[in-house]
């Protein structure tokens, strides 16, 4: 998908052909896209290659002979996994590719972008297609802070899901906080290079930076910074929480052991009473007519040992 805006007279147009000052914005293309996007728009086919890998990290590139710049970062994503009939809740984060070059602006990225959707329909002010460094600026700036409204999410969702553990421990909400575990992992990595990105561009060789770009600059880094601190705090908490709960199944599980090994022992003795009078042993066993009172032994002989193990709290 290719979607061509341009703003006019302070509002976002969508229009038919790229010009300049334009903002393309490209949503995982289909193979003739992606020919008209290198032979038509001439976009470095490295850097269209690089946006779309799943697998690429952030980094700052650019192309002598195309003069064309391409800025990679990670953004959030909130996905549903569905393995084994359970679902998971996770968020992740992907690779957006910003290109900047001419008078165009270029984001390629393999998923729809909430930013760039909220961009597309109006919901942030101020932005003018022809002013890039302030477009890649209030792009950042949104991302960071849906950073911190999906770790806000995770806490909540972390809580929840500890509550439900407190009643029953069940294998979905045990996978839940795994899920949650490894979100907060694909942050922490993705906020971190996010941050090396920033430093960068502050000194101003990357993009050109103006005076009234360094407020905003200094809002992106104060974002990215607060929400690597709150996904440091929240992954502290949640492998902790986990800790204790893997130590709460353990302790559980030795009870259970403990409890069986106990009935195990004191149903053994009748059995090995009983199992001498189930002999078949010529002539009969001695005393066969006096039954009861191995009977009435093994009865007294286990109601003993329940005492006991009930007094050592063997078990509840």
């Amino acid at each position: 998908m290719i979607e061509i805006y341009k703003t006019f007279d302070g509002v976002l147009t969508k229009i038919e052909k790229p010009e300049a000052g334009c903002w393309i914005n490209v949503v995982a293309p289909s193979e003739s896209e992606r020919k008209y996007l290198t032979e038509e728009i001439k976009l470095v086919p490295e850097f269209l290659k690089q946006a779309l890998d799943e697998e690429e990290s952030p980094h700052i590139d650019y192309d002598d002979d195309y003069d064309q710049r391409l800025i990679m970062i990670d953004y959030p994503l909130f996905h549903k996994d569905i393995a084994n009939d359970i679902t998971s809740l996770q968020y992740i984060t992907a690779p957006l590719g910003f290109i900047s070059y001419n008078d165009y602006i270029i984001t390629i990225s393999l998923h729809e972008c909430l930013e760039l959707v909220d961009i597309k329909s109006g919901n942030v002010k101020n932005i003018n297609t022809a002013m890039k460094t302030r477009f890649f600026l209030t792009l950042m700036l949104r991302m960071s802070q849906r950073y911190l409204n999906y770790l806000r999410q995770i806490d909540k969702l972390s809580s929840i899901t500890e509550n439900k553990l407190h009643k029953s421990m069940e294998n979905q909400e045990l996978i839940q906080m795994l899920g949650l575990e490894k979100s907060l992992v694909y942050f922490s990595t993705s906020l971190k290079t996010d941050e090396i990105i920033m430093n960068k561009i502050l000194r101003g060789k990357i993009i050109k930076l103006y005076e009234d770009d360094q407020d905003l600059v200094d809002d992106v880094l104060i974002e990215l910074h607060q929400a690597i601190e709150m996904c440091n705090i929240y992954s502290n908490i949640l492998s902790g929480t986990m800790d204790a709960f893997a130590s709460v199944i353990s302790n559980n599980l030795n009870i259970v052991m403990k409890i069986l090994a106990v009935i195990t022992i004191v149903m053994s003795i009748p059995n090995i009473v009983f199992g001498f009078y189930g002999m078949n042993v010529e002539g009969g066993i001695p005393g066969d007519i006096f039954w009861f009172i191995p009977l009435i032994i093994t009865i007294v002989v286990c109601v003993v040992l329940v005492i006991v193990f009930k007094k050592k709290k063997m078990f509840k």
